[in-house]
């Protein structure tokens, strides 16, 4: 039984194709993964099924009793309300029909004895439905799923409005759980999550028993979780039963038959083209040439598959740094309190090291803190005099800028040319080089970022999970770049298949946390 029909969808922003005469269909219990490039419109398509966006043309149709959940991670927060009262949310509905139970009760002061009946009879249903429901568990519930997704190490008293993006969307996933919907959309989920939180959120999603759809660049995620992947690309979806792994067999299989076919018909129109040529003027060949053109005109062309660019990441390197790039002497980090226990650490140059741990245990911290964004609580941080550093972090807020102003402000010596010239070489088209940088995907605004990074003559390069929001063409070429630099690198990622390999000292932040992990 499909829950989900899309027929021939297309839509469009200006001049520019996003879908072109799409077709999607969810069954029941399927777990789908929909995968493309950054910027080819995943998002666009999620919020066009979940109702946001209308559609040029084309038709969605959801089946009349599914519930569904969007992870949304605009949506607004209460300010004032903690964690937990907002993941309190998840059950209103629960707490309505308490409200209920509790005014009939009042009512039955002064009811007549038949009245009072009735509502006894109303109330032993709504608290049938709450037991089993699991209203009187709720607090237990709220942990156990909040906890897994690391909400535990935040505190659950804070208040949301003064959560972190990445803690924004922790919370309003573990509110999506609770709210346990028939179908789940997930926009990158595992963005904000260490490897233990994703190890839970795995699990979940292998056993859950409703159809999800989901968009992830986590390959060994995706591998995990999903059975059906979708492939947006050029504005077109084509369905692959099984995970990641074997969707890219069969599409590299389809590739390099088009390829095939291609070169063939090309080779086929020359001939054509080249016999019609030599014998249309002759008296006694015309109608030949001529039936030569009727089966030129009637051939369906088939196009070259088309091969995405694999974006150019290089980071330009200045004059090396001293042997010692920054020594940590019993600094402990935190805001308010401390997360560390005092902490003594050598960087040195030339090595590349990645700082590994559960969320919230302040990884990023502690680079703001070596870099001196960020007071200590005690201790100091001493960096080398010859230093020259790029910092890439994990968020960072655009004023109504284009993503040229965005590299132009910060490089006006550069021509209009040299700055299009490296956004291209990132991964970026004209017309999002164009483009606002609000209205860019996640992934194309890292690209822009980067390409500010790349700009920079550095020693020391420190990345703060770079990765999130990238495609899989462009975390390989980072990872090669990365590879390829000379200087000191310091890198926090919560993905072991980008950092393996690439540095040669790990650091378990989980050593010096003074949370309880």
């Amino acid at each position: 039984m499909s829950v989900l029909k899309v027929t021939d969808v297309s839509h469009g922003f200006g001049e520019r194709t996003i879908l072109e005469h799409a077709s999607f269909v969810m069954q029941k219990g399927e777990h789908i993964g929909l995968v493309g490039a950054n910027g080819e419109g995943k998002s666009t398509f999620i919020n066009i099924i979940m109702g946001n966006i209308t559609p040029d043309d084309g038709k969605i149709e959801w089946n009349k009793r599914i519930t569904k959940g969007y992870l949304d991670q605009y949506t607004k927060l209460t300010e004032g309300l903690t964690i937990k009262e907002f993941l309190k949310t998840a059950f209103s509905h629960m707490f309505e029909m308490e409200q209920e139970m509790y005014a009939m009760y009042d009512k039955m002061a002064t009811a007549t004895e038949e009245e009072t009946a009735s509502m006894l009879e109303e109330i032993g249903e709504i608290q049938s439905e709450l037991d089993t429901s699991g209203f009187y568990t709720i607090d237990s519930k709220i942990e156990e799923v909040g906890n897994g997704l690391g909400l535990g190490d935040i505190g659950y008293d804070k208040d949301v409005t003064e959560l972190s993006g990445g803690q924004r969307s922790k919370v309003l996933l573990t509110k999506l759980i609770l709210e346990n919907p028939m179908i789940l959309i997930l926009d990158e989920p595992t963005n904000f999550l260490d490897e233990s939180h994703i190890r839970w959120l795995t699990n979940y999603l292998q056993n859950y028993e409703n159809a999800f759809l989901l968009v992830s660049h986590d390959i060994p995620f995706l591998n995990n979780v999903v059975n059906v992947i979708y492939h947006l690309e050029d504005g077109k979806l084509t369905r692959y039963s099984g995970n990641y792994d074997l969707f890219q067999k069969l599409h590299a299989i389809e590739i390099e038959h088009q390829n095939i076919a291609y070169e063939k018909q090309q080779k086929e129109i020359q001939r054509l083209e080249t016999f019609i040529a030599k014998n249309k003027a002759r008296v006694a060949t015309t109608n030949m040439a001529k039936s030569r053109q009727r089966q030129l005109d009637k051939m369906v062309i088939i196009d070259k598959a088309s091969e995405k660019v694999k974006p150019n990441f290089s980071f330009k390197e200045a004059r090396a740094s001293g042997r010692f790039v920054i020594t940590c002497r019993d600094l402990v980090i935190g805001y308010d309190t401390p997360l560390s226990k005092p902490l003594n650490l050598v960087i040195e140059r030339g090595h590349k090291y990645a700082i590994r741990g559960a969320n919230g245990i302040g990884k990023s911290t502690l680079l703001k803190t070596m870099l001196g964004l960020q007071k200590p609580i005690s201790g100091k941080v001493e960096l080398d005099y010859n230093i020259e550093y790029g910092y890439f972090v994990q968020e960072e807020k655009y004023d109504r800028t284009t993503a040229h102003e965005e590299v132009w402000n910060m490089y006006p010596s550069m021509t209009n040319a040299e700055v299009r010239g490296a956004l291209a070489a990132c991964g970026l088209t004209k017309d999002k080089i164009e483009s606002l940088m609000v209205v860019l995907s996640g992934g194309e605004a890292a690209k822009v970022r980067l390409c500010k990074l790349m700009l920079k003559e550095c020693n020391t390069l420190i990345l703060d999970e770079p990765t999130n929001h990238l495609d899989v063409l462009a975390k390989e070429a980072l990872k090669e770049a990365v590879q390829n630099f000379k200087g000191t690198v310091i890198l926090v990622s919560h993905e072991p298949e980008f950092y393996e390999g690439v540095v040669d000292t790990i650091l378990n932040a989980e050593e010096w946390t003074t949370k309880i992990v």
